[in-house]
């Protein structure tokens, strides 16, 4: 069988690619886009997979092939979904930059002169979405110059490679340019996942995580269950691919798929492009799944040689028996959805989960108050931003213009990628989409993330936005909690845009156009690639040089922006006394209520700054308040981490409560950083999200979960807590809570926690960042 060795590497000053192709009797794959030691070796992957079929004698699902294909020891792991911890190997690590900032502050920490492992740094995150592209851009390149110059010279000196503001959305970038089939990638941000669109294993984790990775340290991963999507039927008319993981978060709800990777295979796929699969993977975060996957097919190889990485889908197709599951593999649960029948789909307000048929939303929304009246409809985001759903709107906009109508709604539209956007403007896309109304802001996340600068209604006022974004929290998109935001497909949105209102179902509702004439819109088109080749736009790539060893990166002392990290204090061998109830945390809690983003985002590089929004928008227990809890050494009312600054300036260490689920939504460990910051020990609640949970424990604190659910009603928000059993502290042994209430009663409650041994020794080390310099002693 032939096999080849590919190098790819980036042309200086062009967003060209020199690819040399030979052949190699080890089936070696090297992915050296811009890295020359990035690689995936298909024999290996084989080699893996094939000691791990003969020990568990049974048919492989395509997530199991891909994860145990990556074990550091296939030979000696032990595998029990929902149970064993995995050590891997991912293939690389990608940062956007708001997580990189504290990211790439740990690694230096680390003390370890290069990154062991490809990865880059992707500038998203900090471009505030105000008048339109090109300003916004530039505003930003001035205001973040200090962060942006950071991470390109950390990136330089540490072997890092840095895509400039205004590349894109790290997810496109990565489907772009990295994802391939077989690969495992981990990434700083909870959408990662929507790299499972091109058959692989890409993880959302927190930044210590990344940090493990490019140190060369194994990385762990609790054993994924496998929850199977079988599609059949084929998609058509106003159904998208967005409708799908729509439908999929209505059955899952917001914590279905925690612990599980979702794996969609049958017939139906085929109908699904190569971004619309990678939509549906993106917005797996939203129902808790560890990320998603699809099995390889023409779709992706198509996706690929039109990327310009046709020798890579030449080297897949001839492994493709190790890129879709085994024939007769078992799921631990299986939902059906026949395409064909499935309706669009929109979702909302206030959680992704939310599901309605478009066809309903109208009267929903009458029945329970909801604005009907849209404001805003909004498209992109790294979600919807592909050049298909771009297409698929411009189809829409096309046919409002050709009758006179413009959008009733403000229009907004992000595209992912330069190289997306400069297609659609070669292609006439953007202009259609800007003359009915719309505005094109910078390749960036901008709205999706709460990068907006609103003006068009003021705080407190109950208004009605609709998006093509993946996530619906209160106030995420605006920082105003009387938005009601409703997610659904780019699609949708536009013609919602154009109708200006909830109870328009473009299936069968009319619109009227400025002469009186009454018309349907028929069901968008868009082509699924460009008939020519894309128009990589401007060059925004970074490379790191082949040693960066005599580089400085420098971070002022005075800065408000970045800080240099000092590590945590141990662990003192003893139990925990008396830690302060800081707050009993009523219902949802994501991380955007823990460490919120918006206007904060532009202190991710600096704790002790961020630190200053630790918790404001959890609702406290006692008062049904945002950010105003009690000091129990004063007895006066404050915010939440004013309160927690005051124990902490005397010595009074601090535990949450929290509901079910805590910590959902995204990646930032600043939600973990945070509270360890300012003098928590634990964290005790119901459920946790899977990412929040691990970062909680990179950071040495203690994610606890009650034995009994029906404990958290036991704890009064001025109660003292004690944690014991820690001097025996062990894998699968629960601890004990003594709860000491202000009237002098006392009652004792039974923890549950998933520490593992090597877990265990970060809290004794203070962190995990603590135990890896131990480590290097």
């Amino acid at each position: 069988m032939a096999t080849y060795c590919l190098t790819v590497a980036r042309l200086q000053g062009a967003r060209r690619f020199h690819v040399a192709a030979a052949l190699n009797a080890k089936a070696k794959v090297a992915m050296s886009r811009f890295e020359p030691n990035s690689s995936i070796n298909y024999d290996q992957l084989r080699s893996n997979i094939d000691i791990v079929r003969k020990r568990l004698n049974r048919p492989l699902t395509l997530s199991e092939k891909i994860v145990y294909g990556h074990l550091d020891d296939p030979a000696g792991q032990e595998i029990v979904r929902g149970r064993t911890y995995l050590r891997l190997r991912p293939d690389r690590v990608a940062m956007q930059d708001a997580t990189a900032q504290m990211a790439m502050l740990q690694f230096i920490s680390s003390g370890l002169p290069k990154v062991a492992v490809p990865s880059t740094i992707h500038c998203d995150h900090l471009i505030e979405a105000q008048i339109g592209g090109a300003q916004d851009l530039q505003r930003a390149k001035e205001i973040n110059q200090e962060v942006y110059k950071f991470l390109a010279s950390a990136g330089a000196k540490y072997g890092v490679g840095f895509w400039k503001p205004g590349s894109g959305i790290i997810h496109q970038i990565i489907l772009e340019n990295y994802a391939y089939p077989g690969v495992m990638l981990i990434g700083t941000d909870s959408h990662t996942p929507n790299g499972g669109g091109l058959g692989s294993i890409c993880i959302g984790v927190g930044g210590a995580d990344a940090v493990d990775v490019m140190a060369g340290i194994p990385w762990e991963l609790k054993c994924p269950n496998v929850i199977g999507v079988k599609l059949t039927g084929t998609l058509s008319g106003w159904t998208s691919p967005k409708d799908v993981i729509l439908k999929v978060a209505g059955i899952l709800t917001v914590k279905g798929g925690t612990g599980a990777i979702v794996e969609y295979h049958g017939p139906g796929v085929d109908s699904i492009s190569c971004t619309g699969m990678a939509t549906i993977c993106n917005m797996g975060a939203e129902i808790g799944a560890t990320t998603s996957v699809f099995p390889y097919n023409h779709r992706m190889r198509t996706y690929l040689e039109k990327t310009g990485r046709g020798e890579i889908a030449a080297v897949a197709n001839e492994n493709q028996d190790l890129l879709v599951p085994d024939s007769g593999c078992h799921y631990d649960q299986i939902i059906e959805i026949n395409l064909s029948e499935l309706k669009p789909h929109i979702n909302g307000p206030f959680t992704p989960d939310l599901a309605h048929p478009v066809s309903d939303i109208g009267s929903v929304a009458e029945k329970n108050g909801w604005p009907l009246e849209v404001k805003v409809g909004l498209i992109g985001s790294c979600t919807n931003s592909s050049y298909e759903d771009m297409g698929r709107a411009a189809s829409l906009a096309k046919q409002a213009l050709d009758k006179g109508l413009k959008c009733k709604a403000q229009f907004t539209v992000t595209p992912g990628s330069e190289q997306i956007r400069a297609t659609i403007e070669r292609d006439g896309y953007a202009k259609l989409l800007r003359d009915v109304g719309g505005v094109v802001l910078a390749n960036a996340c901008g709205p999706c993330i709460g990068q907006w600068d609103r003006r068009d209604v003021k705080k407190g006022e109950k208004n009605t936005i609709v998006t093509s974004f993946n996530r619906n929290f209160t106030a995420r998109n605006d920082a105003n909690p009387a938005t009601h935001a409703f997610v659904t497909s780019p699609e949708i949105v536009t013609a919602l845009a154009i109708a200006g209102t909830l109870k328009f179902n473009p299936e069968t509702d009319f619109l009227t156009a400025p002469n009186g004439e009454k018309f349907k819109l028929e069901p968008p088109t868009g082509d699924e690639l460009p008939a020519r080749d894309f128009d990589p736009g401007q060059d925004t790539y970074q490379h790191p040089p082949a040693d960066g060893s005599g580089l400085r990166v420098d971070v002022n002392p005075q800065s408000n922006r970045l800080q240099l990290l000092e590590p945590f204090d141990k662990w003192n061998g003893k139990d925990l006394e008396d830690l302060q109830v800081l707050i009993k945390v009523k219902g949802k809690c994501t991380t955007d209520h823990i460490s919120a983003a918006g206007p904060w985002l532009k202190f991710r590089g600096h704790l002790d700054n961020i630190s200053n929004n630790l918790l404001i928008g959890a609702v406290n227990i006692e008062n049904d308040a945002v950010n105003k809890i009690r000091n129990i050494l004063t007895g006066e009312f404050g915010g939440v981490p004013d309160v927690a600054r005051y124990y902490k300036k005397h010595n009074v260490s601090w535990v949450v409560v929290g509901d079910e689920n805590y910590g959902e939504g995204s990646s930032r460990e600043h939600a973990a950083l945070e509270p360890r910051h300012l003098g928590g020990r634990a964290i005790i609640v119901k459920s946790f999200a899977r990412i929040h949970e691990t970062n909680l424990k990179k950071q040495g604190l203690l994610p606890l979960t009650f034995s009994n659910p029906a404990d958290y009603d036991k704890i009064r928000p001025d109660d003292k807590i004690s944690i014991v059993g820690l001097k025996s502290f062990a894998p699968g042994k629960p601890l004990e809570a003594i709860i000491k209430h202000s009237d002098g009663s006392s009652e004792t409650i039974e923890l549950n926690h998933t520490f593992n041994e090597t877990q265990i020794e970060w809290f004794q080390a203070g962190s995990a960042l603590n135990k890896m310099k131990e480590l290097q002693k």
